[in-house]
Parts: C-alpha cells; sequence; structure tokens
C-alpha cells in the first residue's frame, strides 16, 4: 500500500476519533470543597452567569439561596475551584426549597417551595418581589416529598419548566408544566418514569426527579434518580439517569418520548466513598470549543454523621 494511502487512511481515523469525542458526553469526577462551602442540604442550582451561581438549601434557616462562585475550566470543563458567599434571604420561613431558575429578563431568580407548592420571584438581594408563576389548581394535589421538585428557566425560548418530584394524587404519571415570560401557564405534558431498577431486599429504595435543566434549542434535560439505602446504609448506592425530551415538537396534553442521554452511579460501601445524592441541574457556561457545560450539585443532608460530602460535578454536553 502507497505512503500517500496510510496517510490518507491515517488522517480518516483521526478525523473520526475527533468527532466521536466532540459528540461524546464527558463525565467529570466529583469534587468537595469542604474549606470553602459550609455543610448543607442544597438541592437546587441556577447559573448567573460568569462564574456565579445561586444555590438552595432546602433546611436553611430562612428562605432564599446562597450565592457560589464555581471556577471551571474553560477547556476541560473541569471545576478547579468552588466556594460559598454568603445567603441572602427575604425574612421568612424556609419554604423546603428544591428548585432554582435564573430569570434573565428581570435579573431575578425563581424558587420552589415543596411545602406550599408555589414558585416565587426573588430579587437578587434575597428579597420577594410579590410576583409567581400562576400554578395551575392540579399541583395543588401534591404532598410531602411529592411537591414541586424540579425548576429550569431558558431566556432563549423564554420559557419555565417545572415538575413534581413523583406523580400526584391520582396520577400514574409525571406531569411537566411550562409558563411564559408572562409567568402564565403555556402548556402542560405527561412524563414516565423509568421502573426501579431494585431488586435487592433489605433495605429501601425511592426514585424521582428531581432536576430539569432546559435547552436554548427547546429540548428539556430531565433528570431522574433512585436510591436504595440497606438497613446499616453499607452497600448504598444512588443512580443517576439524564434523559432529552422535546416538548416543543409534542402535542400537549401528551406523554412525551424520551431517550437516555447518560447515566452515572454513585455508591457506599467498605471501599467507596462517593455517594452522592444529585438534586440540583444547571446548564453552565460553554467551553472554549461551543460544548455546553451543565453542573450538578448534591444534598448531603448536612454532611450526614460525617460519612457524605457536599459534592459538585460537572458534565460536558457534545
Amino acid at each position: 500500500m502507497s505512503r500517500c494511502w496510510l496517510l490518507t487512511i491515517g488522517c480518516w481515523f483521526l478525523t473520526i476519533g475527533i468527532y466521536a469525542q466532540e459528540t461524546s458526553v464527558v463525565v467529570h469526577r466529583q469534587r468537595s470543597f469542604p474549606s470553602s462551602i459550609p455543610a448543607g442540604n442544597y438541592s437546587g442550582i441556577a447559573w448567573m452567569g460568569g462564574d456565579r451561581y445561586a444555590v438552595v438549601n432546602d433546611k436553611a434557616k430562612g428562605s432564599g439561596y446562597h450565592l457560589f462562585i464555581i471556577d471551571i475550566d474553560p477547556v476541560t470543563g473541569k471545576i478547579r475551584k468552588a466556594k460559598e458567599k454568603g445567603f441572602y434571604s427575604c425574612g421568612i420561613a424556609n419554604r423546603d426549597e428544591e428548585g432554582i431558575a435564573f430569570f434573565a429578563p428581570d435579573s431575578t431568580l425563581f424558587i420552589t417551595g415543596e411545602s406550599d407548592n408555589e414558585v416565587l420571584e426573588y430579587a437578587l438581594n434575597g428579597k420577594l418581589t410579590g410576583r409567581k408563576l400562576q400554578m395551575p389548581d392540579i399541583f395543588k394535589k401534591a404532598k410531602g416529598n411529592k411537591g414541586l421538585e424540579a425548576l429550569t428557566y431558558q431566556s432563549h425560548t423564554g420559557l419555565f419548566y417545572i415538575i413534581s418530584e413523583k406523580p400526584l394524587k391520582g396520577d400514574s404519571l409525571s406531569r411537566i408544566q411550562c409558563f411564559g415570560n408572562d409567568l402564565k401557564p403555556a402548556g402542560q405534558w405527561y412524563y414516565k418514569m423509568n421502573k426501579s431498577s431494585t431488586k435487592t431486599g433489605g433495605g429501601k429504595s425511592t426514585k424521582g426527579v428531581p432536576a430539569l435543566a432546559a435547552l436554548p434549542d427547546g429540548r428539556l434535560l430531565v433528570m431522574e434518580r433512585e436510591v436504595f439505602r440497606p438497613k446499616n446504609n453499607i452497600g448504598s448506592w444512588v443512580k443517576n439517569r439524564i434523559f432529552v425530551v422535546t416538548p416543543s415538537k409534542e402535542t400537549k396534553g401528551q406523554l412525551l418520548e424520551k431517550h437516555l442521554l447518560v447515566s452515572f452511579e454513585t455508591k457506599f460501601n467498605l471501599t467507596a466513598r462517593s455517594f452522592a445524592n444529585y438534586e440540583g441541574m444547571c446548564l453552565g457556561p460553554r467551553l472554549a470549543d461551543g460544548r455546553q457545560v451543565l453542573v450538578l450539585v448534591c444534598d448531603s443532608q448536612n454532611q450526614y454523621k460525617g460519612y457524605l460530602k457536599d459534592w459538585l460535578k460537572t458534565i460536558v454536553l457534545p
């Protein structure tokens, strides 16, 4: 075979290799920053531009948000440093706050409360503005840990999306609700979670949808989380699966077709201490090559008994 053909074939394989690398999802290792981020129950995260993120804590002493500074490598998407820079409160009691979204048109934040099933607007100083999403009555059926969990907003489409952690009372499917920039309902679809993968007895298993992230092109990322805990906690694990749905291309009121984007697992056993209950997810910056970073935060239950950590994680989308 001539040298020319060898060079051609070599270049072809190199091109395929680069293409595969650029079109695959990259899941980076999680990191914790115990010296700069205090123990918490971090349940939602929203990117506010640059290295600034708003994070909610579902067991904070008051209602509001933490300001996190997260330094992400612009080439790899790995987290280099992170720190907490204060808590901004509105002065009322915590509403079991689970989801948060940055509303770019007014530079405000919307935060879901699982105890009142409302999504209220906060100024960046933490104070309530008096506005809220006009929630359909059906979501008032949500009780306990089946209430409003996930929230996202996308400025390119001008749409909010919410979902309850589990199906509402009387439902077998979850409901994804959409709102426009006017804060009024703009559509609703059904979403079906995967069946539980737990086959091992002697423990407790729970599953739900803790986070959403809206993409600029109208697609929506949905995180499903399944947690298994044996009686003595040794052998616990969390499985996270992120699916893609496209509400804008589906008939309102119908079941959304979903496609798996990525999955990963964390665990707690005699040799592994990676257990992380990821509850928050948001789009972060784009990398130098244009790829999109997804930023995740976990709920450590205030670093439960010293075993768990407040992990942060990034995933780079193609």
